[in-house]
């Protein structure tokens, strides 16, 4: 289990034992109240009956292989909560699976980020019912309110309607980048993009909390001279246009969104070499060559 989310079930009055490959991110649990196991056998035998694990690992293969542990060694009824980025259809598989050891397997979708140690996470849950009745106290010690958890369908919804959130959220970074670009290149009117961000965050429409982390991150660097305009995507952005295209659904801004990810990872686009190739063999117009940057 993640560090913060440890720390904010103890403060909630949970017993918490935890287990990290990290020898440092166990004591940093250890430092924090959570008793510390191990291995992860250590871990199980240290939990009472009915046995509720929460993983909170990278996708893919640190979860699969995790998650194929926890099944050879816990017992029928016990719970397991895959609270990382999995693809939500790996998690109906997982679900099932679970299922035919007699054991409950929930899916939950995790926002919240670095801050949700000070503000809460946000958690969509997919599973049984009586399952997510049963760890519903866990839920409610991570939540920021009563209304920031929601048992949202069957297992595999949790991470689905997670992946089209993060989808969303790449579509609202990417409007407010674009439009903070535009008003940096009005020169003549000397805009200061720090006080109107922070001017939106009160009353606009467009105000939100990732409005509110772009105004004091420009506060305290206008210029971003510190960054690059290298952004990486976590592969939900990209979940969420494949399944837009499976299932009919228009997302061109979500799409969009996504696109200009993967063009801020290339150092030169190749694209954009048979682009000027082209416009200079059919008119003669000038290219630009690496050698003249």
């Amino acid at each position: 289990m993640g560090g913060n989310m440890a720390t904010r079930l103890i403060r909630a009055g949970h017993e918490i034992v935890g287990f990290d490959l990290s020898e440092e991110n166990r004591q940093k649990a250890a430092s924090n109240g959570a008793e510390i196991a191990n291995t992860l056998d250590d871990l199980i035998a240290a939990l009472p009956e009915r046995k509720v694990v929460w993983v909170m690992v990278p996708h893919g293969k640190p979860t699969e292989s995790t998650l194929q542990s926890l099944l050879e060694k816990l017992a029928e009824h016990d719970i397991v909560i895959d609270g990382g980025n999995s693809n939500y259809q790996d998690s109906m598989r997982r679900g099932e699976i679970f299922a035919e050891k007699g054991m409950f397997f929930l899916d939950a979708g995790t926002s919240g980020g670095i801050w949700g140690l000070e503000e809460g996470y946000c958690l969509m849950i997919g599973g049984d019912t009586d399952a997510v009745v049963h760890v519903s106290p866990i839920f409610a010690a991570l939540a920021p309110n009563p209304k920031g958890w929601l048992h949202v369908g069957p297992v595999g919804s949790g991470h689905f309607v997670k992946m089209v959130h993060n989808g969303i959220e790449y579509g609202m970074m990417q409007a407010y980048a674009e439009g903070l670009e535009l008003m940096r290149a009005k020169e003549e009117f000397g805009l200061n993009l720090a006080n109107i961000t922070e001017l939106w965050r009160h009353g606009s429409v467009v105000r939100s909390w990732l409005l509110d982390l772009t105004a004091e991150y420009l506060k305290n660097d206008p210029e971003l001279k510190d960054l690059s305009d290298y952004v990486s995507d976590s592969g939900e952005g990209r979940w969420t246009v494949i399944d837009s295209i499976q299932e009919g659904v228009p997302a061109p801004v979500i799409t969009l969104s996504v696109q200009m990810r993967l063009r801020s990872q290339q150092d030169q686009s190749y694209a954009g070499k048979v682009l000027s190739a082209m416009r200079n063999a059919f008119g003669g117009h000038a290219v630009k060559k690496v050698s003249d940057e």
